[in-house]
């Protein structure tokens, strides 16, 4: 089978060195396995018979990419797989048990606030009450891969607090306390930069790719519940979903 980096060659077959480079690579870390140490950077250019600015290029893509994993002053290792959660009306922590990790979330915000008018018109609420606003790092094996914030109108949720653990899951804590059924969502994906604070809070640098979903979750009742806004690493996560015809 071709693999992605063999895939990437032109018809011409000429290609920058830190490709072939990068290639190369890639078997060594099928041989090494997840969490080894990457040999030392001279040894590594040495092997492959290249300079060092050539081996540099290839591991920084494919640290980028999430296969390595570098520690200042500890080394590059071999990444675990990501993490690739389903799209569809399923909670975080649902998805990440299922995935065999350990879920868990670390509290950044809660606050009630002005909703804004495209807030208000998309949770159906009127633009002079309040939403609150939950603010959270989402985990899996204490590592951040995303940070998610939640909105929901405190007319239709004045208690919501009372009883609820925000590290733990929001999905069913609704399901339990109001018997809420998230029946429908509108979500839109997308690639963005992440800012300083996200970056941050995240264990990452901005210049990493990220994934943006927003989401508008509806009830059994087609009432709007929610809008969430999800930034997502990128290199540690991916989504899937099943499509069929009609």
């Amino acid at each position: 089978m071709t693999s992605a980096v063999d895939g990437g060659v032109p018809p011409h077959g000429r290609i920058p060195k830190y490709y072939a480079v990068k290639a190369q690579l890639l078997n060594l870390l099928s041989e090494l396995g997840e969490g080894a140490l990457l040999p030392a950077e001279r040894d590594l250019a040495a092997t492959f018979g290249v300079a060092r600015s050539t081996l540099r290029q290839a591991i920084q893509e494919l640290t980028v990419e999430g296969r390595l994993k570098a520690f200042r002053g500890r080394g590059t290792f071999v990444a675990a797989p990501k993490l690739i959660q389903p799209l569809g009306l399923v909670s975080y922590t649902e998805a990440v048990r299922d995935a065999g990790r350990r879920p868990g979330r670390r509290v950044v915000t809660v606050e009630t606030l002005p909703p804004g008018p495209d807030l208000a018109a998309d949770l159906s609420i009127d633009p002079a009450t309040h939403v609150l606003h939950l603010e959270r790092v989402l985990l899996a094996d204490d590592e951040p891969l995303g940070l998610e914030s939640t909105y929901l109108p405190t007319s239709r949720f004045p208690d919501l607090l009372d009883g609820f653990d925000p590290t733990t899951s929001l999905y069913r804590h609704l399901g339990t306390r109001y018997g809420l059924v998230y029946t429908e969502a509108r979500e839109r994906i997308e690639t963005a930069l992440a800012t300083p604070r996200d970056a941050m809070l995240l264990g990452t640098n901005p210049s990493a790719p990220m994934l943006l979903i927003q989401r508008l979750s509806t009830d059994q009742h087609g009432v709007p519940i929610e809008r969430v806004r999800s930034l997502y690493r990128g290199d540690r996560i991916g989504f899937e979903t099943t499509l069929r015809a009609g």
